[in-house]
């Protein structure tokens, strides 16, 4: 399907709407764009042991990171089956695709047939009707943010949908995605340029690179606005207007969508914004795009194509996943009609697929379900996505429902949460969330594991850190109470404690003794606390002191 389709259900502050960008329809000649597929990456002048010619350190650290090796499936295409398709007269060649070891050419018929007799070529697929047409620029309107505690005023209209999944309480514990890279999969990023809620992006250097795949060029803030809602959920930084929920991240905008048409040359566009994230260090990718229908039927996916092994970008994601990225992907609005499941690639494995919720955390009737066509849980996790708060083109607050909400609100959450545990692998950060999330012990397929909180997953790192090492937990971190637990190692269990906690200056604030109790979990006296960054010291006699740090919110 094109871009999630956004349904207003009503305007806040003054003024209407604006409308996307308009655009001309593509026109019709024989030219069409095809993947060409090479028969393999012989005599490569790449290199394993030479990653740095084709990719970021970025990139490579985070595989590092991971644990996960290079593979022949990331080495470029040989650039000697290059030179050969751009040496047949008439192939304008687009792109290359690493991991499938292909390339885009828009070519005519007569050419396919020239192309499809090299020696390198092992198979060619028509990917669309013609190429794109020419947008007009659409554009618009200029704010600052503060390292300071947030309260509900400074989210605006947003502060429920970023509350319901621990946003908040994330981002007062100091992680609002500082040094985490997102790539946005979207339509068009029209006014992001002038919307003053996005000024923070170009002010302090976050925004990292654009790139518009279906023109092949870097030209972004046009086209359909759609991109600018979703981005506005993630990355809007503008206390008491709008906030969203990774809103110090850096970030790539990939327009990768035409919304005047739907052929598969979007999910190959798809494919290549993937591979480009890989290449310069994208930690994570938000994608409300997905596709189950084109304008031309018969190649229509069918339910059984949602195996995770089908469709294109299906495929594409889940290498995204495999080379550790965590890929967040909208679950589809199809729930109310005919088809109900989810749509390409949310049918991926190793990745979120993300439903949609209403504020009273109800599933919205429009969000696609589950499960696989090979029987895999989906969706992975909700968000809210109906009556969402977005920004429009314009920089106004409207509320907009779809799958294509939740995913960027609770890809900003997953940013956030990877950045409190940067030792983390990408499936484990997944792992983490559903493991934290409302229905974990009795997934489904409309909710998934249900609705992820940051604190609760948090926590459950720490607890499951306790168990393999020494360390002392203390949880909830951050909280909102007095009550507070630690998790203590088996050297600290059934030993009496002495617990004392001091402020960022030093100066102790409260102490207690903790009595021997033959337990993992002891829970503390209750403990007046100020909101503020403090340290729980913990000692036992004979043992080695424990320093453990928590938030009060």
């Amino acid at each position: 399907m094109r871009v999630f389709q956004l349904v207003l259900v009503y305007l806040l502050g003054s003024g209407l709407l604006a409308q996307a960008a308009g655009a001309s329809a593509p026109p019709v000649t024989a030219i069409r764009k095809h993947l060409l597929y090479f028969r393999d990456k012989a005599n490569s002048p790449y290199k394993l042991t030479q990653p740095q010619a084709f990719l970021s350190a970025r990139a490579v650290q985070r595989r590092t990171r991971q644990g996960i090796a290079l593979s022949v499936r990331d080495l470029p295409v040989n650039p000697s089956y290059v030179a050969q398709v751009k040496a047949v007269p008439g192939a304008q060649l687009w792109y290359t695709s690493r991991w499938f070891n292909a390339a885009v050419v828009a070519c005519d018929s007569a050419t396919l047939a020239k192309l499809n007799a090299l020696p390198c070529v092992q198979s060619a697929r028509t990917l669309n009707r013609g190429l794109p047409g020419t947008h007009k620029r659409d554009p618009e309107a200029a704010s600052d943010v503060q390292a300071r505690t947030l309260s509900r005023s400074d989210y605006g209209q947003a502060f429920t949908q970023a509350r319901m999944i621990g946003a908040v309480d994330m981002h007062n514990a100091g992680f609002r995605g500082e040094g985490m890279q997102i790539a946005v999969f979207d339509g068009g990023f029209p006014g992001v340029d002038k919307i003053p809620a996005f000024t923070p992006l170009f002010g302090e250097k976050r925004l990292a690179s654009t790139f518009n795949f279906v023109e092949k060029n870097k030209s972004v803030f046009i086209r359909d606005s759609h991109g600018t809602n979703t981005l506005s959920t993630l990355a809007a930084n503008q206390p008491g207007f709008f906030m969203g929920t990774a809103p110090k991240a850096t970030y790539h905008l990939c327009l990768t969508e035409d919304v005047n048409s739907e052929h598969p040359v979007e999910e190959v566009n798809w494919l290549i914004a993937a591979e480009y994230a890989d290449s310069v260090g994208v930690d994570v990718i938000s994608s409300s795009l997905g596709y189950n229908s084109f304008d031309y039927p018969s190649i229509d996916y069918t339910y059984n194509d949602m195996n995770g092994r089908t469709a294109i970008s299906t495929r594409a994601a889940t290498i995204a996943a495999r080379v550790g990225m965590l890929v967040v992907s909208s679950a589809g609005n199809e729930g109310g009609n005919s088809w109900r499941y989810i749509t390409a690639p949310a049918d991926a494995d190793s990745i979120l697929t993300v439903g949609a919720v209403d504020s009273l955390r109800i599933r919205a009737s429009f969000s696609s379900i589950g499960p696989t066509a090979d029987g895999r849980i989906k969706p992975s996790l909700m968000a809210q996505g109906r009556a969402s708060a977005i920004l429009t083109s314009n920089g106004s607050v409207v509320r907009g429902n779809g799958t294509s909400f939740s995913c960027p609100i609770l890809a900003g959450m997953a940013t956030g949460f990877w950045q409190a545990n940067p030792t983390l692998t990408a499936q484990q950060v997944i792992s983490f969330l559903e493991r934290s999330a409302s229905r974990a012990k009795v997934p489904n397929d409309e909710y998934g594991f249900g609705i992820p909180n940051f604190v609760q997953a948090n926590d459950l790192v720490a607890i499951d850190r306790a168990e393999f090492s020494n360390d002392v937990v203390l949880y909830p971190n951050p909280t909102h109470n007095e009550e507070l637990f630690l998790q203590l190692p088996k050297e600290l269990q059934a030993v009496p404690l002495y617990v004392r906690i001091i402020d960022t200056h030093g100066a102790l604030v409260a102490q207690q003794d903790v009595p021997a109790a033959n337990a993992a979990a002891v829970r503390l006296q209750p403990i007046s606390l100020a909101k503020g960054v403090y340290l729980c010291l913990v000692k036992a006699s004979g043992k080695r002191q424990r320093t453990v740090r928590f938030v009060k919110l």
